[in-house]
């Protein structure tokens, strides 16, 4: 069988972290404690000083619970437009870890002013007691920038490590 995936070149790495930058929210892959099913929940999105995605998470949501059991998790980006076939629009999918931000202290008080800046409603709740900043760590991607256009991508390539 031919393999499909291309050299990762400038075009796709720009094209990723494009993706990873413009988007507002992500769909959030989590395996269920207990039964390991799949779960895909959306979450709204941000990215850390060095752009990795951070998200707030509350303790009452089933995707927090699978994310402590097990933190490995997958990250979906990448909206199609209003036109045409909705696979021929590039997303990115990262697979990631995710990381707790305990509270409180000097990285907390750092994340939580870089993610009210880019989701200033979350202002109304981010102090609550069931919510904690999670920042998820890549451990390798997979670009689709469109019918025959696969990647396979690095947290290098993404300038992520």
């Amino acid at each position: 069988m031919t393999d499909l995936i291309r050299p990762t070149d400038d075009e796709a790495r720009t094209l990723a972290r494009t993706l990873l930058d413009t988007a507002r929210f992500a769909a959030l892959g989590v395996l269920l404690p207990g039964t390991g099913a799949p779960m895909v929940t959306r979450i709204a999105l941000a990215r850390d000083d060095r752009g990795a995605p951070l998200t707030l998470v509350s303790s009452l949501a089933q995707h927090t619970a699978a994310l402590k059991e097990n933190p490995a998790c997958s990250l979906l980006v990448g909206e199609p437009e209003d036109r045409g076939d909705p696979l021929v629009h590039p997303r990115l999918t990262l697979q990631c870890t995710a990381a707790f931000v305990p509270r409180p202290g000097d990285l907390h008080d750092r994340l939580r002013a870089t993610y009210l800046r880019q989701v200033p409603k979350a202002k109304l709740y981010i102090d609550f007691g069931d919510f904690t900043l999670v920042r998820l760590d890549m451990t390798e991607g997979f670009l689709n920038g469109g019918f025959g256009k696969a990647f396979h991508l690095t947290p290098q390539d993404l300038s992520l490590s």
